[in-house]
């Protein structure tokens, strides 16, 4: 069967969210896919089942930095993948990319937190792979190039990936754009923004205090950086019923192009 590059999101919102997942999604093509982040906990066994992806399914896993809301989900990942492996449920290796702080933290919690037994596979059929800004690595049919976003908070990555048919999407993970990002986000087919919230919500959510940005700075960012198709995450959670309408009008005041602003679960054809 034919698959279309596709987004499947398995959860849209921010650290502070209860009414939908943190944001961590799963870019799906021909050849295989990725997993970026996993969310804070193991609610992210509850996301991929109701999405319909089988653990068997993940050999690739990105996380762009230490912040609960993106790695902890990834700790119970190894927790579970790792006693399949043991059993012959899983086949193949699980590689998870990371820069080195986010190895470092990854291999201190799973040491401290996980069943020697299971630790034991890290090394073996689970690769933490160090990756470098601007290193580029090919992960099944994609070729993928991951660049330091330029975090004003804690060292973060997020990636470009060359899909099959040689459109670009860029994912800047869950901070504002950064000028230092211009070589890998301009004109891009595809761009992954959060929008904290509204701008006309600032004095309640605070996004600039908490170094985020609006859909309002998001349009305004992919209208001068030439982007296709702009979707907005990494949002607050109390206007859920409107936000999909409400985003993406303020974006719309800014940018020309397509927006998508979509729920958890959702799946964004590419």
């Amino acid at each position: 069967m034919q698959i279309t590059p596709q987004l499947i999101m398995l959860g849209t919102g921010n650290a502070m969210c209860t009414r939908c997942y943190n944001t961590c999604f799963y870019l799906m093509t021909q050849g295989g896919g990725m997993l970026v982040d996993a969310g804070g906990g193991n609610g992210i066994f509850n996301q991929l089942q109701k999405a319909g992806i089988a653990y068997e399914q993940i050999h690739h896993i990105f996380v762009t930095h230490c912040h609960t809301d993106h790695i902890m989900g990834v700790i119970w990942l190894i927790r579970k993948i790792s006693p399949m492996m043991h059993r012959g449920k899983y086949r193949g290796t699980l590689t998870i990319y990371c820069h080195d702080e986010v190895k470092h933290a990854l291999v201190t919690m799973c040491n401290l937190m996980i069943p020697t037994k299971i630790v034991s596979a890290i090394g073996d059929s689970i690769i933490i792979r160090e990756v470098t800004d601007g290193e580029q690595v090919k992960i099944d049919d994609l070729d993928v190039t991951f660049f330091d976003i330029g975090s004003t908070k804690t060292k973060q990555f997020g990636f470009r990936a060359v899909l099959p048919d040689a459109r670009r999407l860029v994912c800047l993970g869950d901070e504002p754009y950064n000028p230092c990002a211009e070589h890998y986000v301009r004109n891009a087919d595809w761009l992954m923004a959060e929008a904290f919230c509204l701008n006309r919500d600032q004095a309640t959510f605070r996004p600039y205090e908490k170094h985020h940005s609006t859909a309002l700075d998001a349009g305004y960012i992919a209208q001068e950086l030439g982007i296709k198709n702009l979707l907005l995450y990494h949002t607050e959670d109390t206007t859920l019923e409107t936000r999909r309408t409400a985003y993406t009008a303020e974006a719309a005041s800014r940018f020309t192009g397509n927006i998508v602003v979509p729920n958890d679960l959702e799946t964004v054809v590419l």
